[in-house]
């Protein structure tokens, strides 16, 4: 069953820690092999808060999106992230095949 994880940017402090993060984290995916099925593109709010943007990443199953989040190599990324903008991080479950 795969699991989502879901990245909403919702506002940039610093550009270059951003720039940080998004060079770390793409070099963070190596071995984890995350499919991108979001990323950045033109996207609308529909309900709730204002965002800047926004990724989705499927994984195999949770136990590999946590894999890849809890990586040393992603956990070094995100020290820029958090550094560079605030976001809404989500972790979600996917529909059973079938």
């Amino acid at each position: 069953m795969s699991a989502y994880v879901v990245l909403i940017k919702e506002r940039t402090h610093d550009e270059q820690e951003f720039k940080t993060y998004g060079e770390k984290a793409r070099a963070a995916r190596e071995g984890h092999d995350p499919e991108p099925l979001a990323f950045y593109g033109d996207f609308e709010v529909l309900e709730g808060s204002a965002m800047e943007g926004g990724v989705i990443l499927r994984f195999p199953d949770m136990d590999a999106a946590r894999a890849w989040y809890h990586s040393p190599a992603y956990q070094a990324a995100r020290k820029h992230r958090f550094l560079g903008a605030d976001y809404r991080v989500l972790l979600l479950d996917g529909l059973p095949e079938g």
